[in-house]
């Protein structure tokens, strides 16, 4: 699978302070709608051709919301490998772990597990940092991966 211009996708990058976000245009409702989703003080950029520049606090809100109005959601996370896990990961809240754990460890992201790998992980040049990929799909009133959702 590969990220499409027909559903909607999430990037988080280890060294961007921002998420950036990709979604088909609807008509010049989108703006309204990330407001209505991630709250009206959320500071939105519009950086051009469908992509929006959010704040990282907001990644499960979002991929969560775009997964419910597009009905599925690739999501790009990076991590870095050299970055050892440790105590501060596994004890933290939230969801922004980027370390060699790949968020498997990390205390607010035990929602990861629900979502489908894309793909093998892949090393991102000499730098040690690791791309996962998921798919989160909507399924009547619940979220599940795409993957238990083929299956069934």
């Amino acid at each position: 699978m590969r990220v499409t211009k027909k559903r909607p996708w999430v990037w988080r990058s280890v060294d961007q302070r921002r998420l950036l976000l990709w979604m088909p245009y609807s008509g010049g409702t989108n703006r309204a709608w990330l407001r209505s989703e991630l709250g009206k003080r959320i500071d939105l950029r519009y950086i051009g051709h469908g992509r929006w520049a959010i704040a990282r606090p907001h990644l499960r809100t979002l991929i969560e919301a775009c997964a419910e109005r597009f009905g599925e959601v690739d999501v790009v996370l990076d991590f870095r490998t050299r970055d050892r896990c440790d105590t501060r990961c596994q004890e933290a809240t939230g969801d922004d772990c980027v370390c060699s754990c790949l968020g498997e460890n990390h205390g607010g992201a035990a929602y990861w597990k629900r979502w489908i790998p894309v793909g093998e992980n892949t090393l991102v040049g000499e730098n040690g940092e690791i791309t996962r990929r998921h798919l989160l799909a909507r399924s009547g009133k619940t979220l599940i991966d795409a993957h238990e959702a083929a299956q069934h």
